[in-house]
């Protein structure tokens, strides 16, 4: 008897019982469900919950493996023991010694996540009588690619809980949240743990480690994990380093030494440290196109947000090239970068692909998309300039947008209604 058979025995011998959701989970997510309808007109159709769900997890996956290569370059790039990379298929880029660290930083992330999840998608089936929803099959793989590589696990673990049971449940379960949960998670994370989710170590691996050992008396170098948003908010800074082989200490200052490091195809392409699954543009791109040509993900909010963050990025260049701020103000780092750069910097086209198109808590009329994606981008662009303590303000926009996408679609039915009572009127009259 193979294993369907025996899940299918499990689920019939425990059918009306509080475990019936947790067998019909395991059943339903491996195969085929072996029920037929047998009367009245069915509409079929392929795009069920769970292939739409798995569509995006597809277009998730480059990421994924990106950023499992990206965990450990960074990290021997940081230790001086490889040459930087020169462009996407640089030979020091995908090395096996490189997928090892990733795999080894990256996939534990990964298994916390669907795992504590998961679980407590399972109690709360249980305990309510419901099946077991796939709306945290996305969220569990959108959480280990918003999140430093270093994250401590059972941080993460607390933060899936919180995000799950207020983010999702408290509100009725998936389809009825208001919050993107995996955006909830991160919210989590950066107000009760700011440490691990801001400076210039979390984003590189070793680099909190190597800390520590100096700070404990170690003869050891540090490592910097700054990103580039953090260079950029402390462009006009000082920066002393250090010099080799006994050369004098040089003084530079971090916008310098921001463009020293990276090239505008490095960010592009994605070789800069960042959170796990944000940083190449190139993949985020293909992922984009993707969902659209699944009309999985929504084009328009895609657009708009880009859009919105364009806006705002040029009336920032506006107000440097009119001199309104001088370099002396801890705003004009992140003003004076070029508008266009601002969405191949930080997680701005991960959060308008991956996060804006969340077809439950975005807007859901035509009008309201635009609206609704534009503000996503003009918000996030203008929170990171004005919060260079931690310069990215992408998932704060999309939660704030979250709540007020509802608003956004109601006075846009009630503009069209408005419209039409005008019409009728005129034909009536």
């Amino acid at each position: 008897m193979g294993l369907k058979s025996n899940l299918h025995n499990l689920k019939e011998k425990y059918k009306g019982t509080k475990m019936a959701p947790a067998f019909n989970a395991i059943h339903t997510f491996l195969y085929l469900p072996n029920e037929t309808t047998h009367n009245g007109t069915h509409i079929k159709a392929a795009d069920d919950l769970k292939r739409t769900m798995n569509i995006v997890i597809m277009a998730l996956v480059p990421c994924l493996i990106f950023g499992m290569f990206n965990a450990g370059y960074q990290h021997y790039l940081a230790l001086g023991e490889i040459d930087a990379a020169n462009g996407f298929l640089g030979s020091s880029f995908w090395t096996m010694d490189n997928l090892i660290v990733g795999l080894w930083q990256v996939l534990p992330l990964v298994v916390v996540s669907y795992g504590v999840g998961l679980a407590v998608e399972f109690v709360f089936a249980v305990i309510k009588g419901h099946e077991v929803e796939e709306g945290y099959l996305v969220t569990g793989m959108l959480v280990p690619l918003i999140v430093p590589v270093d994250i401590p696990l059972w941080m993460l673990a607390v933060a899936v809980v919180f995000g799950v049971v207020i983010g999702k449940e408290v509100f009725g379960g998936t389809g009825m949240n208001i919050l993107n949960p995996a955006l909830t998670i991160r919210a989590f994370l950066f107000f009760a743990y700011p440490t691990w989710m801001s400076g210039d170590k979390v984003w590189v691996h070793g680099a909190v480690e190597r800390d520590q050992m100096i700070a404990a008396g170690e003869n050891l170098d540090a490592i910097s994990g700054e990103t580039l948003l953090g260079y950029y908010a402390k462009s006009g800074q000082e920066l002393t380093l250090a010099g080799s082989n006994g050369a004098a200490d040089v003084v530079t200052t971090y916008g310098d030494r921001a463009s020293e490091l990276y090239s505008i195809w490095d960010m592009f392409w994605g070789i800069i440290p960042g959170s796990v699954g944000e940083t190449s543009k190139f993949l985020i791109i293909i992922g984009a196109l993707f969902l659209i040509f699944t009309k999985i993900g929504s084009w328009r909010i895609i657009v708009s947000t880009l859009i919105g963050a364009l806006t705002m990025g040029l009336i920032f260049n506006g107000v440097v090239d009119a001199g309104w701020i001088g370099e002396s103000s801890k705003f004009y780092g992140l003003m004076n970068v070029p508008f266009w750069q601002h969405l191949i910097i930080g997680s701005i086209l991960f959060g308008a692909v991956y996060m804006a198109t969340d077809p439950v808590t975005a807007s859901q009329t035509n009008k309201g998309k635009w609206i609704y994606g534009f503000l996503i981008g003009f918000i996030s662009i203008m929170i990171r300039v004005f919060n260079p303590a931690y310069p990215e303000g992408v998932f704060l926009a999309i939660l704030l947008m979250n709540v007020f996408a509802p608003t956004i679609d109601h006075y846009v039915v009630q503009g069209n209604v408005k419209r039409r009572m005008k019409r009728l009127k005129v034909k009536t009259a």
